[in-house]
């Protein structure tokens, strides 16, 4: 039972100690897309402790479960888990593991389901009411096509957004068009079709559904909250690597200015004049071996679930 209470444990710390260390953090704003990857290691890392503390807590709880999944194994290295007469410990821990992973995946099904129902009204709706740009702007350039159609929408609001998934789509404004110069709408085209590329959709779906499925671990919470605004970020350097820092945050300062995101802003757009300091601030990225460091801890946390699972038998073949 070590391997299965030591998998508890180092799920619990990671996640409840790691994500308000994280979270706090000021070289996250430095390095989104960085985060993003430090914060996807971590929470596979809680996964693989639930999965592998579910596989172990089933094995104790069924007896011919457990023989089959030893039934490979040298001799001595079943004994060493310690996991007969642990039935009673087993079916509970097995029963609350099983009853998250179920809603979990509940979570999961409608999220999916819903913002694909959600993405096919768009594209119907955008079909029925703007043109697509002719190829020669939207669609084609010498012999390279794009992954995205360009749609402009007959709004006098000046706003850009992407559509993402199959027959992805850049929509920009009329409005947006006049307001913005030709090279802060490049920008925000670039910004948009970064998250396409990126496929921010997926990670904000899963990131979601385990808030939803995991309702009381805080790590999940802050993962879904972390990925609303590190994608953005990302997206930011995206379009301040091709077309400038300061051309970014005009062109994002432009879009918001009519909705009032610098005086009484929406929730959904508070982070807006955050993201224009940021943009101007232009504070330099972490030196390479920092980098290099962060991604080996980060990368470390699920090899370490693996390995804490693995020790009874790794330690009784020695």
């Amino acid at each position: 039972m070590t391997a299965l209470l030591g998998l508890l444990l180092l799920g619990l710390l990671l996640s409840t100690v790691a994500p308000r260390l994280l979270a706090r953090a000021r070289w996250v704003e430095r390095e989104p897309v960085l985060g993003l990857l430090v914060w996807q290691c971590l929470v596979v890392a809680v996964l693989l402790c639930c999965l592998l503390a579910l596989l172990l807590a089933t094995s104790a709880a069924l007896p011919g479960l457990r023989v089959l999944l030893f039934s490979a194994a040298p001799h001595g290295v079943e004994a060493a888990y310690g996991l007969q007469g642990a039935e009673g410990w087993g079916r509970l821990c097995a029963a609350l593991l099983a009853a998250g992973g179920l809603q979990t995946l509940f979570a999961l099904t409608r999220e999916v389901r819903s913002a694909r129902a959600l993405r096919d009204h768009r594209h119907a709706e955008l079909a029925h009411r703007a043109p697509e740009l002719p190829a020669s702007m939207g669609g084609v350039r010498g012999r390279r096509r794009r992954r995205e159609r360009l749609v402009v929408l007959e709004n006098l609001k000046p706003e850009a957004w992407s559509l993402p998934g199959h027959g992805a789509r850049l929509v920009v404004t009329t409005g947006a068009i006049q307001q913005l110069t030709d090279r802060e709408l490049a920008a925000v085209l670039s910004h948009e079709r970064g998250h396409v590329r990126a496929r921010h959709h997926w990670l904000s779906q899963c990131a979601q559904a385990l808030a939803t499925g995991f309702p009381g671990v805080g790590v999940f919470s802050a993962f879904r909250d972390q990925v609303g605004e590190l994608v953005e970020l990302a997206a930011d350097d995206r379009a301040a690597r091709r077309h400038g820092r300061t051309t970014t945050a005009l062109a994002l300062a432009e879009l918001n200015l009519g909705r009032g995101v610098f005086g009484s802003c929406p929730p959904g757009l508070a982070q807006s004049p955050k993201r224009v300091d940021r943009l101007l601030s232009d504070h330099p990225r972490l030196p390479v071996s920092h980098r290099l460091r962060l991604t080996v801890a980060a990368l470390a946390a699920p090899v370490a679930a693996v390995l804490l699972a693995a020790a009874p038998g790794i330690a009784a073949l020695l």
